[in-house]
């Protein structure tokens, strides 16, 4: 038997709120999504506003970031890489994108969830989630 932690929604929900009011403070609008260690949507949250495609791509960057237990954009960097290169469709997930605002978040070294942003520029979407992510490992 193995013994899984995860974020649960209490953890998803304190997350949403300090981005949520992050963006609005600035006036901004988008997407956060958090996920489960397997990237399985706990909470989604779209302020008015926000463009309709960034909810399936707040999704997918915080699927990929749990996914892959990295951050979504180191992703992107490496199918972007001159030499090293590849074709992301190679992954074999249609989810699994390279845009930057997919963050994992770890505890004790072990990756139990992630948060995702999308709707605002690349750096942005970073912030805000890290903003996030420090919001539940703070609890």
């Amino acid at each position: 038997m193995q013994t899984i932690t995860s974020l649960g929604h209490a953890e998803a929900q304190k997350a949403i709120e300090v981005i949520q009011a992050e963006m609005l403070r600035r006036g901004l609008a988008g997407v956060v999504a958090v996920a489960d260690q397997h990237g399985e949507l706990i909470a989604l949250l779209r302020l008015n506003g926000a463009p309709l495609p960034s909810i399936q791509i707040a999704t997918n960057k915080a699927y990929t970031a749990a996914r892959e237990r990295k951050p979504s954009r180191e992703i992107g960097q490496a199918i972007r890489h001159p030499e090293k290169g590849f074709d992301i469709a190679y992954f074999g997930d249609p989810k699994m994108v390279g845009w930057g605002g997919g963050l994992p978040v770890s505890v004790e070294g072990v990756v139990v969830g992630a948060v995702g942003v999308s709707g605002l520029p690349e750096a942005v979407d970073m912030e805000l989630a890290q903003l996030g992510i420090a919001a539940i490992l703070a609890q």
